[in-house]
């Protein structure tokens, strides 16, 4: 059974190289601060994490359950930026939780 101690583990591909990421469920607040803080990355999340900006846009391969579903301020932020494809996503909108244990994670400049 898995708990909130449990670890997850997942894939992100930047600048042409991959980086194995694993990580605590609710470790960070969410899946932009845990980026930014593991890979050092300057000017990712410029909004601090409310989705507007979209500077944390990631294409994602594998999300699970609840996850899947773009909430709060996603949709008319990628909208706005002629994003439709449903694998696009900002990365301050996905909690750090099993539903991304497993996938593949590419950082997005669009």
């Amino acid at each position: 059974m898995k708990t909130d101690s449990s670890k997850i583990c997942f894939w992100v591909k930047e600048n042409g190289m991959s980086h194995c990421i694993e990580s605590y469920v609710n470790e960070y607040p969410n899946l932009m601060f845990l980026l930014r803080d593991r890979l050092l990355l300057d000017d990712f999340g410029q909004c601090g994490g409310v989705g507007r900006c979209a500077t944390c846009i990631i294409g994602i391969k594998g999300i699970k359950e609840g996850s899947a579903r773009k909430e709060r301020n996603e949709d008319a932020t990628l909208s706005k930026m002629g994003c439709t494809d449903d694998a696009i996503r900002l990365s301050c909108q996905l909690y750090v939780n099993y539903d991304i244990d497993g996938t593949q994670i590419e950082l997005l400049d669009l």
